[in-house]
């Protein structure tokens, strides 16, 4: 991924809520699970690590990126945002 395509994920995922917590159980088969399904449906993710959890979000992101085939586009503080071009909705174009 080039600086420019990361760039523009980046603000585009400035106006996105936070639709996954990883808790303290850290990476779960179901907050894979539940990943994965995002992304299929929305190819940006931005997800949060919850206080109690002992993973910091870089740590998180990086697990669920090796188990979603996605890539970290974004980690700042507890959130972090995550990339995977969907199979069957594709909706962002990265030039």
């Amino acid at each position: 991924m080039t600086s420019k395509q990361r760039a523009k994920l980046r603000s585009l995922a400035n106006t996105l809520d936070t639709i996954l917590y990883v808790g303290k159980e850290g990476v779960t088969s179901a907050t894979v699970k539940e990943a994965y399904d995002a992304l299929e449906a929305r190819e940006l993710i931005k997800c949060a690590v919850q206080k109690g959890c002992e993973l910091t979000a870089r740590q998180a992101a990086d697990l669920l990126c090796e188990r979603t085939h996605a890539e970290a586009v974004q980690c700042i503080g507890r959130r972090f945002v995550l990339y995977r071009e969907s199979n069957e909705n594709k909706r962002i174009t990265l030039d």
